[in-house]
């Protein structure tokens, strides 16, 4: 058996999708209200940050994929997730059960810097600190051989269905509303994006190949960097209409910050819209030739295809 702790967000979701296609249809779903993804998925209610539960969640399973995710707050980040690794690591290795972490950017340098699997950790505000400590935790318990795992790191998020993330909420949000779209900042800067289904298609892959363990990977994203003008120029074209939009500068999402709260709670992310950001997946590329990272064309094509059919 395979199991998604936290699968009802769009990587978990994905995640099953992917598992059942092709590698089991024995999956169980953990989460504090789950739901189904595939008719014959096995659901589990648990709270990962109780220990029992989550030992309880991890039974029986030969891969846990830890895809959970938590209210964006820098608190809920500095309380909840150091405890939520330590209870899946312990679970894990209780049970000999091999363990995939799916993880994001934020304990890297807010720089230009080229971000490989060996970029050290470096974090700027809370968010950052909490997840640099839970990947401390599980690379410690690797190194300790206490448990089995492998970490799989993700930039932003762009995609269709459920997605979630500042392109999706600023550029494609605002296109279904027929809005003004926004951009962070600048307009001018490369930035690394990843399509959610590659993620999650990439992470099951990880998950079921023995000599990924061990490790850290970055997981595929299409190496054609755009910069959000080229990013919404693309889209206009794709769209079959001009795509208007403007650039929030700093001084006004502090402002709008007192007012809007996912503004504030990204406030330590700013940094990274004022810099190229570029995310490397080399490593992944080379050990899996044959993975077909989605394009930006296609990815964007995708998502206006849902919207225009009024899918989401």
């Amino acid at each position: 058996m395979q199991t998604i702790l936290g699968a009802n967000g769009i990587i978990g979701e994905e995640l099953a999708k992917e598992l059942f296609k092709n590698y089991t249809k024995d999956i169980r779903i953990v989460g504090r209200n789950p739901i189904k993804v595939n008719n014959t998925d096995k659901l589990f209610k648990a709270d990962l940050l109780n220990p029992e539960k989550t030992k309880e969640a991890v039974k029986e399973s030969e891969i846990v994929f830890l895809t959970v995710g938590l209210p964006y707050s820098s608190e809920i980040f500095l309380k909840n997730w150091p405890i939520i690794l330590k209870n899946t690591i312990s679970a894990c290795a209780y049970y000999k059960t091999k363990l995939v972490y799916f993880d994001n950017t934020y304990m890297y340098d807010q720089s230009s810097e080229f971000q490989t699997e060996e970029s050290p950790f470096k974090p700027s505000g809370k968010k950052g600190i909490a997840k640099g400590i839970a990947a401390k935790l599980l690379l410690e318990a690797i190194h300790k051989n206490e448990v089995k795992a492998s970490i799989c790191r993700a930039p932003e998020f762009y995609g269709p269905g459920k997605t979630k993330g500042i392109t999706n909420t600023l550029i494609f949000e605002n296109i279904k509303q027929n809005k003004k779209l926004k951009v962070f900042l600048r307009d001018d800067n490369k930035r690394t994006l990843i399509y959610t289904p590659d993620a999650s298609k990439a992470m099951a892959l990880i998950g079921n190949t023995e000599d990924t363990y061990g490790q850290t990977w970055h997981l595929p994203c299409d190496d054609n960097r755009l910069t959000y003008k080229e990013f919404i120029e693309m889209t206009s074209k794709l769209y079959g209409k001009e795509l208007d939009y403007s650039i929030l500068p700093k001084w006004l999402l502090k402002l709008v910050s007192i007012f809007n709260p996912m503004i504030k709670e990204s406030q330590e992310l700013f940094p990274r819209y004022e810099i190229d950001n570029i995310f490397s997946s080399s490593k992944f590329k080379d050990r899996f030739p044959d993975f077909k990272v989605t394009t930006y064309k296609e990815g964007i094509n995708s998502i206006l295809n849902e919207i225009k059919k009024g899918d989401v």
